[in-house]
């Protein structure tokens, strides 16, 4: 499980997964916002264009990049955290605990981003820190829930 946790939760066997690119992709992101929210900011007021900018225009600017640039790193956030006794998953906006008991089954059916916890009553939740651009990282990582959820289940 080493390759897969990226690194090892405090207490017991758990794993902590996390998504690569999509990381990767979101600082990418936030860094050209950021410069070029900055670069036209700065430039502003050199342009001849016929209006009147100000400096409160160029901070304004630049504050837009910030906000933006912000905004593309909650994407960096989804994480899963799973032990014997269940399974902590952040995705963007929302963290959720479930019992393995609760759990049904891990799955990532085909053509799908990421992977999802399957729940009674033909729910699920999506695991946003299992995605499939992480390729065989994303593999690693469904096969040790899965195998954490059939040792808790005594499967």
């Amino acid at each position: 499980m080493g390759k897969v946790t990226g690194q090892r939760a405090e207490a017991g066997e758990g794993i902590v997964l996390r998504p690569r690119r999509v990381v990767w992709m979101a600082v990418f992101v936030a860094v050209v916002l950021l410069a070029v929210f900055v670069t036209v900011g700065v430039l502003l007021r050199t342009s001849d264009t016929g209006v009147i900018f100000h400096v409160s225009d160029q901070v304004a600017m630049i504050g837009v990049g910030v906000v933006l640039a912000a905004a593309s790193l909650v994407f960096a956030l989804p994480r899963a955290r799973a032990d014997a006794e269940g399974i902590e998953v952040r995705n963007v906006l929302s963290t959720k605990y479930f019992s393995w008991n609760e759990v049904l089954s891990v799955s990532f059916p085909d053509g799908a981003s990421f992977a999802r916890l399957e729940l009674p009553d033909f729910e699920y939740h999506s695991v946003l820190a299992v995605q499939a651009v992480d390729r065989e990282r994303a593999v690693e990582a469904v096969r040790a829930l899965r195998k954490l959820h059939r040792q808790a289940r005594g499967e």
